[in-house]
């Protein structure tokens, strides 16, 4: 099982990222997925989710409006488009899937937003 982020970085206030997270070694349509991130000294947040065929997506608050999840099943790949970012946005950011008794995680990218 691997899931792999990629896409973070460095960008200014008000800039765009867009996460992704390509899975393998598990049936990827079959299980609802999750963006979590971790700021340093901070518990970890779930920042959005999404069901397995895509048809529903949660967010934090704190996101709302400026976060969207999506997934491309066809692909096997999870996305995050982050717009309007802010410093307190800056973390490290993991995908995860999680099924009955499989809970599977990215090693997690980071995010930085300063000028």
């Amino acid at each position: 099982v691997q899931l792999v982020e990629s896409g973070g970085g460095l960008v200014q206030p008000g800039g765009s990222l867009r996460l992704s997270c390509v899975v393998s070694g598990f049936t990827f349509s079959s299980y609802h997925m999750r963006w979590y991130r971790q700021a340093p000294g901070e518990e970890r947040e779930l920042v959005a989710s999404i069901t397995s065929a895509g048809r529903s997506t949660t967010y934090a608050d704190s996101v709302k409006g400026r976060f969207t999840i999506s997934r491309d099943n066809a692909k096997n790949t999870l996305y995050l488009q982050m717009n309007s970012l802010k410093p307190e946005d800056t973390a490290v950011y993991s995908c995860n899937a999680m099924r009955l008794r499989n809970n599977y995680w990215g090693q997690g990218t980071q995010v930085t937003v300063s000028s």
